[in-house]
């Protein structure tokens, strides 16, 4: 879920064609529940194969991946190794609002309300291991690097831009900037047109850069406050002071700066008694696990491989597969023209 600084963080529109030959390292996890949230039939049913497996990890990854690919862009998935003791608070409410979803879902079915229904179902998506394996073999027949962190996929993707490993970290949780991605791009897996909910209209969601630094500057924060004003709204890892938002939150943290002076200030203000972890949170962020045991060189294409992952394997139209293979290779090879006479010129 991530912490709410959407109102408060700078952002740039990007295209895709003007990230063309960057690496980019994918919070694995953040994107496939996207996909699994996002592609859903009408009732909020999941998109399934004939066996009932559900496929839409696969369908975002192999689509998504493939327009990514044909606009020169170099995706590398950073997969979640094990959470941190204090993430199991967390875990277990996102558990308990997942079962209070499927109530809802089933409901709004009952009475027939199907917009209703589908967002209630969203909340519902589940990612077990045979899917993350799954989706794992399918970035390796694609030629898509992927590496294992050792804790949060999040903190070793930005630990891996802060190093210039890639040109940035990519989610749509705003988490990344408090592990220290210099630079993060949001929207790059949901670009496109999108219904408002329960509205009838769309828009168009198109991708974004934020650069730490410039919001730093901008918001008159250090990195380590910015932490502290996550803690405040609620992270991935703490829920945060019941009323506090990003606007309040930064006001206090401007006053008071440090964790110790927070944490006073929101006992005597709120009543607020800070978990025991809050401390081991505020470093993990800070400081957080990072492995340099990794491989980020992409790979060819298996289309074979790739087939019978998806058609073979969950029914994939093996007609539609093939005309994204055929797209992908006619828009790498104008990419590869395009370089060589750049070289010439």
């Amino acid at each position: 879920m991530g912490v709410d600084l959407g109102s408060l963080i700078q952002k740039r529109p990007v295209t895709l064609e003007s990230l063309s030959g960057r690496q980019i390292a994918f919070d694995a996890f953040n994107i496939l529940y996207q996909f699994l949230a996002s592609i859903r039939q009408e009732d909020g049913t999941p998109l399934m194969d004939f066996k009932g497996n559900p496929t839409g990890h696969l369908s975002g990854l192999f689509y998504r991946n493939s327009r990514l690919i044909e606009n020169g862009i170099r995706p590398i998935y950073v997969f979640d190794g094990l959470p941190p003791r204090f993430k199991q608070r967390e875990i277990e409410r996102r558990k308990a609002l997942k079962k209070e979803a499927e109530s809802k879902w089933q409901e709004a079915l009952d009475y027939g309300r199907l917009e209703e229904a589908k967002k209630f179902a969203q909340a519902t998506s589940r990612l077990t291991k045979d899917m993350v394996e799954e989706a794992k073999q399918l970035l390796s027949a694609m030629g898509i690097p992927h590496v294992q962190a050792p804790s949060e996929g999040e903190a070793q993707a930005a630990c891996m831009a802060q190093k210039g490993a890639v040109y940035a970290s990519a989610s749509q949780d705003y988490d990344s900037l408090l592990f220290g991605s210099p630079r993060l791009l949001r929207n790059l897996s949901i670009t496109g047109k999108r219904k408002v909910p329960r509205q009838d209209r769309y828009v168009m969601v198109e991708p974004e850069e934020i650069i730490l630094g410039e919001s730093l500057s901008i918001l008159e924060l250090s990195r380590e406050q910015l932490i502290l004003l996550g803690i405040l709204v609620g992270t991935d890892f703490n829920e945060g002071i019941n009323g506090v938002g990003p606007k309040t939150g930064i006001k206090i943290v401007r006053e008071h700066k440090t964790l110790e002076a927070v944490r006073a200030h929101a006992k005597l203000k709120f009543n607020y008694e800070f978990p025991d972890e809050i401390t081991e949170i505020f470093d993990f962020f800070a400081s957080p696990p990072y492995t340099q045991d990794y491989s980020i060189k992409a790979g060819n294409m298996d289309k074979g491989a790739v087939t019978r992952i998806l058609v073979d394997s969950h029914d994939f139209s093996e007609e539609r597969v093939d005309r994204v293979f055929q797209s992908t290779e006619k828009a790498m090879k104008e990419k590869s023209s395009q370089k060589k006479m750049e070289e010439w010129f």
